[in-house]
């Protein structure tokens, strides 16, 4: 993205949907600018989906990995400048 800025996709399937999801995804999709976490798509072990951008999180509501990756890449897409 830039000297100071980069993205990070990373998605694992597992045999059985984490307690908080109803699929069988893990993932955290990041965008990292100078060395922190700008916003950040994720779901892990005692948090549902969400979004965090900058210090707001809120809900994300998965539908499939192809829409994932399309309101992601939509976000990034939004906060490229300045990073």
């Amino acid at each position: 993205m830039s000297e100071t800025a980069f993205a990070e996709m990373v998605v694992w399937e597992l045999p059985e949907a984490l307690p908080v999801s109803s699929h069988l995804f893990n993932y955290r999709l990041a965008r990292v600018v100078n060395g922190a976490c700008a916003m950040r798509y994720a779901n892990e072990t005692g948090k549902s989906d969400h979004k965090r951008i900058g210090d707001q999180e809120v809900p994300y509501e998965f539908v499939d990995l192809d829409r994932l990756l399309e309101d992601f890449l939509a976000d990034l897409e939004s906060r490229r400048v300045g990073g």
